[in-house]
């Protein structure tokens, strides 16, 4: 039975660690995208700079890095990486919501659909206002 699985990019705003990434990211953003994905998912991950693919519950420290300023190369390795660890918890056939920005789903698209998953971008060409509106609506019509 294939499954839902939500992944929420990581961003700038971190508390200080250690403590669990579902927690140490405190934009507001991210706050509104982890409960839309805690709502509509199965589950979810995060991905981040660093770590590629992190449960919510794994403890982190904070660290400053961002996709945005890594060249493409960088950024085809971390790929590499996040899809590696997405088939760690993952089959073919199952559903993937990205709530990321495009450095962050670039270079996982395509080879998501070469192995078996479909996916969804809700957010896709929305700016960062237009996406806060997005996921409060959602949220309340989840209510």
């Amino acid at each position: 039975m294939s499954k839902t699985i939500a992944l929420v990019s990581c961003v700038k705003s971190k508390l200080p660690g250690p403590m669990p990434a579902g927690e140490i990211y405190c934009s507001t953003w991210f706050k509104k995208a982890s409960a839309y994905a805690k709502s509509f998912a199965d589950g979810w991950y995060i991905l981040s700079a660093k770590y590629y693919v992190l449960d919510p519950t794994e403890v982190i420290e904070e660290y400053n890095l961002t996709l945005k300023t890594m060249r493409k190369a960088e950024k085809l390795a971390w790929s590499y990486h996040v899809l590696q660890q997405i088939q760690n918890f993952t089959n073919p056939g199952d559903h993937l919501i990205i709530l990321a920005g495009n450095d962050y789903r670039k270079y996982l698209t395509q080879p998501l659909k070469e192995l078996g998953f479909t996916f969804e971008i809700p957010m896709e060409g929305l700016r960062q206002g237009e996406q806060m509106m997005w996921l409060t609506q959602q949220l309340e019509e989840s209510k």
